[in-house]
């Protein structure tokens, strides 16, 4: 077999997004007490067991933590009190997590304010006096090569801080929320301040009590170009803005400080402008809808499967303080305005991250998106007969000989090993091979119903209801799932499509008085398409004005929120397709369609930007491997590998991603991109690349295929799959996107100008299916037809026909499920004994603040500023060991224990390097004989692949600890940092930062 060049990096050492966890064996399938009668979602999660459980159906959930599982961390109370920072005015039931607001309720870092948030075309941050506003017209920082790791970002750069005279409020809650805004909510007992932002609004609308509106220009002064009474514009770091007070109301300057009395009214807003030569002018107009307050967004949906379209449209409601204007000014993203129905937007418009967003006015807009179909998995056209079956029949025996078929056993391995078995049964199927197929689907069937099965003491393979956050966590968890509600959609995603192929063969199974009511709730939790079910947060993980899932649940980073795997994203939105339409749901049918159109575009403007007008000239990259909410990165959590970073948003490859493949041309500069980026021919995951090339050329995807047939599968493919994919694109040809279907289970293709209709029905009753130009296709029940099989090198192009070929009957068998037994392997940690640096006597009084040093001590006073390098962990795992620890040593100290526990607040960077991960451990010797008393180990710190200081603290969580507190008497501590993942070292802020609080004294 060959073997690759270039090395991929284990699961084992990704940091969450793809994180760390194959922990047991399969459990014994356990009978389940079944309710009465069908169980009802509606009414609520189940009725609760005795012992532990809540029955689903067949299935269940554990209502009680499995011992030992993480819940959400976060500062103080959060993991019993989500609401902790949340306001008696917020709307009830779950709160959202994974938005671009996420952090001001997480407080992950800091456990009074959030970080920055990136709304667009504004950024804000939050602090004690006030919100900060940063807008930028171009980007503040492009890094790395056009060759190489690399990102451009629009970071935030604070202009102005906008606030109330005096205030200085121990901390932001929430006030309120609704589809794209948020409301900050400021006290400090006498002065209370409510900021409404969100995106698309370039105004931002305040209320206050207490004092007069102040704006401190904290990039300079404010440079004032027009102070018309009630409205003053100015400029201060280079952008424009406009502030607008009541009626009666003037604006006082006084060097950087602007302030109003509002005439005692207690509200007015603030507009960020574009680049324009008239600013007066447009001040002039947007007065009209200063006091128009934004108070609720608002979407809503419709999927026409006679014509293909999507139609979405995004409502905002308004409160006039002053006058009667309903309207106001909306900014709109590429995604939207390139599908805009029904307004013009104005000619100016503003910088962002995501590209230009143009201006309309008014209540709302509508955009109308072309829906074009997807799949359960591309026809058998080419491989049904001669040398190409017999090779695709070796393929799919050679699976059945795996015993890991599904391999893994954290919810995304799991989920990974599904999505590959539900491959292997679609093909099989389509080629009459049952008896694989039916092996395939009794995998499936039993790894899934063990997940499904919740039984008291069980704490692997189960999934858990937690009321506070609202969701349902899947353990043993993985890269973040748990403790930061990270990827439920990405994990989820393989689960719901695995179940829908199982639906097809087996609809009594997906009954919802079976295991329908648990394949439910998974859809709720990642993405609940239901507004009255107040269980779960509306659409957690899909940003509904940006048009694309964010995948960190906290999103508590500089750079804002962030996905790499749109792909995967888009994994989850094909299988509510796929399983709404197994199951007849049309509810969540249409959610996925929603879902799914709208991000397709989003991918094709954000993550490609096929039409070139996005990405900063100078940036040098065709594509991004994560969007940022400031910007996107040429990078991935985890790997530096071009084929890595372009592939990520590639995988999985199923008959739902034929998006991809719209713009053939795209299809194949993109590729070009990785082999000019790694300086040849992919050397890892070249089954991905090329089942893309195959989009975009299918014949070229082929050779490349049969030239190298010792290639190394990605784990979460199959070289079956990889063959029929390409193998059939290769007679197809490359979508037809200029046609639709009036069924959601059809595609297009087309060859040297020959089209072939494919359609599926997943059904019991025959079906024809009618395409946008007239052509009419029928299809019997329970197959994929495509027209002209037999003749696929281009005879039957146009002809609207029934289909030459004769399609296999197919079977739907009686499966009883058997348990798989997979080895259990327990990985044992080596820790490799760190030398302890030469003492140093810590002096009376005991001080409880200890500042890291760059000589190894640890005193109780800061020293001068500098920083420290932390090895690189040269792509080993190294979780809860430490490997080449810098040390830091405090002596000879007394103090009472406090009853408190550690905390510290670490300033680290990793710089532009991906996918490293720093560590520590503290360790309590407290009487200083030489054996540690108390040692604590936290769960590692995944720094994002952007330049700045990081905040790692304790609210990381605890990976493990031993002993016990007591006092401490002429005792010792240790602080130990390491990098536990990753290939590049990060830097440590020593001597006056990265303070570590003992709980003594």
């Amino acid at each position: 077999m060959d073997q690759p060049t270039h090395a991929a990096k284990p699961a084992t050492s990704r940091p969450p997004r793809r994180g760390p966890a194959r922990r047991r064996a399969l459990a014994t399938l356990t009978a389940v007490t079944l309710l009465a009668g069908v169980f009802g979602l509606g009414a609520g999660l189940g009725a609760a067991r005795p012992a532990e459980a809540a029955t689903v159906g067949a299935g269940g959930y554990a209502d009680t933590l499995p011992a030992g599982r993480p819940l959400p961390t976060g500062c103080a109370d959060l993991s019993t009190n989500p609401r902790r920072w949340v306001t008696a005015n917020a709307p009830k039931g779950a709160v959202p997590t994974n938005d671009w607001w996420s952090s001001i309720l997480f407080k992950r870092d800091d456990c009074s304010y959030g970080t920055p948030l990136h709304a667009h075309p504004a950024s804000y941050d939050t602090f004690a006096d006030g919100l900060g506003f940063s807008y930028s017209s171009k980007p503040t920082g492009i890094t790395g090569t056009p060759t190489g790791v690399g990102e451009y970002k629009y970071a935030y750069s604070e202009d102005i801080r906008v606030g109330v005279t005096g205030m200085s409020s121990p901390d932001v809650k929430v006030d309120g929320w609704s589809d794209w805004t948020v409301t900050p909510y400021w006290s400090d007992g006498t002065r209370t301040m409510k900021a409404t932002i969100g995106h698309g609004l370039p105004f931002t609308y305040f209320q206050v009590t207490g004092g007069d509106a102040r704006i401190n220009g904290t990039a300079g002064a404010p440079t004032v170009w027009s102070n018309n009474g009630s409205m003053i514009g100015f400029t201060v770091g280079g952008s424009d803005y406009v502030a607008y007070a009541p009626d009666g109301a003037t604006w006082t300057v006084n060097g950087a400080a602007i302030t109003s009395s509002l005439a005692g009214k207690g509200f007015f807003s603030v507009a960020v402008l574009p680049d324009v030569q008239d600013k007066a002018a447009l001040a002039a107009t947007y007065a009209r809808y200063a006091h128009a307050h934004v108070t609720g967004t608002r979407v809503s949906y419709a999927y026409d499967p006679s014509n293909g379209t999507v139609s979405t449209t995004y409502g905002f409601t308004t409160t006039a303080r002053q006058g009667t204007e309903k309207g106001t000014v909306i900014a709109l993203y590429p995604h939207q305005w390139n599908h805009l129905t029904g307004s013009t937007p104005l000619t100016p418009t503003y910088a962002s991250a995501r590209g230009p967003m143009k201006i309309i006015t008014g209540t709302g807009f509508r955009t109308t998106m072309t829906y074009t179909g997807v799949l359960p998995e591309v026809p058998a056209v080419a491989d049904g007969s001669g040398a190409d079956l017999t090779a695709i029949t070796g393929y799919l025996n050679a699976e059945l000989g795996d015993p890991m078929m599904i391999r893994g056993d954290d919810t995304y391995w799991t989920g990974k090993g599904l999505g590959r078995a539900a491959r292997i049964a679609e093909i099989a199927d389509q080629l009459g091979l049952t008896s694989v197929r039916d092996t395939a689907l009794t995998a499936i069937r039993t790894r899934m119903e063990d997940w499904f099965t919740a039984t008291a003491g069980k704490t692997s393979r189960v999934f858990y209801y937690d009321r506070n956050w609202g969701t349902l966590i899947g353990y043993p968890a993985s890269y973040g799932s748990d403790q930061e509600l990270n990827d439920h959609h990405f994990h989820y995603g393989y689960y719901i499509a695995a179940a829908a192929t199982l639906a097809k063969f087996q609809p009594d199974w997906a009954k919802k008085s079976r295991y329908g009511g648990m394949v439910d709730l998974l859809i709720r939790d990642a993405n609940n398409y239901d507004r009255g079910d107040e269980r779960f947060p509306y659409l957690r993980d899909f940003d509904i004005y940006a048009g694309h899932d964010w995948a960190s649940g906290h999103g508590a980073f500089v750079a804002g929120n962030n996905q790499e795997s749109s792909s995967e994203g888009m994994n989850f939105a094909n299988a509510l397709i796929q399983w709404g339409q197994a199951t007849g749901d049309t509810a969540v049918r249409d959610a996925g369609v929603y879902i799914y159109t709208t991000q397709a575009e989003a991918i094709k403007e954000y993550w490609f930007d096929t039409r070139d007008q996005n990405f900063p000239k100078e940036f040098g990259h065709g594509a991004v491997g994560m969007v940022w909410g400031d910007g996107g990165a040429y990078a991935t959590w985890f790997s530096p590998e071009p084929e890595m970073i372009q592939g990520i948003n590639m995988l999985p490859v199923t008959g739902g991603h034929f998006y991809l493949g719209d713009d053939p041309g795209y299809v194949r500069r993109n590729y070009d991109e990785v082999v000019r980026n790694n300086g040849g021919e992919p050397t890892v995951w070249q089954d991905i690349l090329w089942e893309y090339l195959a989009l975009g050329d299918g014949d070229t995807a082929l050779a490349k295929l049969r030239a190298a047939p010792g290639y190394t599968p990605e784990e979460g493919e199959s070289r079956a799959h990889t063959f029929h994919w390409i193998r059939n694109l290769a007679a197809l040809g490359t979508v037809d996107a200029t046609i639709v279907a009036d069924h959601p289970l059809a595609k297009v293709f087309s060859k040297n100008g020959a089209r072939t209709y494919v359609a599926s029905n997943i059904t019991g009753t025959d079906m024809t299916v009618t395409f946008s130009n007239g052509t009419r296709l029928t299809v019997p029940a329970g197959r994929t037809v495509a027209s002209g099989a037999r003749n696929w090198s281009g005879g039957d192009a146009d002809g609207g026909v029934t289909p030459t070929a004769t399609p296999t009957a197919t079977v739907t068998p009686t499966i009883t499920p058997t348990a798989t037994v997979t080895p259990t392997i327990t990985p044992t940690a080596t820790i490799t004994p760190t030398p302890t640096p030469t003492p140093t006597v810590t002096v009376s009084p005991f001080t409880a603040t200890r500042y890291p040093q760059a000589d190894g001590t640890l005193p109780g006073a800061k020293g001068a500023a500098g920083a420290v390098t932390i090895a690189s962990a040269g792509g080993v795992n190294h979780d809860g060991a430490p490997a080449n620890a810098r040390v830091f040593t405090a002596t000879g100290l007394t103090a009472a224990y406090n009853g408190g526990t550690t905390a510290f607040d670490l300033s680290v960077d990793a710089g532009t390097t991906v996918g490293n991960g720093t560590q520590l451990r503290i360790s309590y010797d407290l009487t200083g004989n030489g054996t540690w008393d108390r040692v604590e180990t936290y769960r590692y710190f995944a720094t994002d692949p952007l330049a700045g200081w990081e905040h790692y603290t304790q609210a990381a969580g605890l990976l493990s600890s031993s002993g016990a507190y007591g006092d401490l008497a002429g005792g010792t501590v240790k602080v130990e940092v390491w990098n536990a993942i990753g290939n590049g070292a990060t830097t440590l802020g020593a001597g006056d930062t990265s303070p570590v609080r003992l709980p003594f004294g």
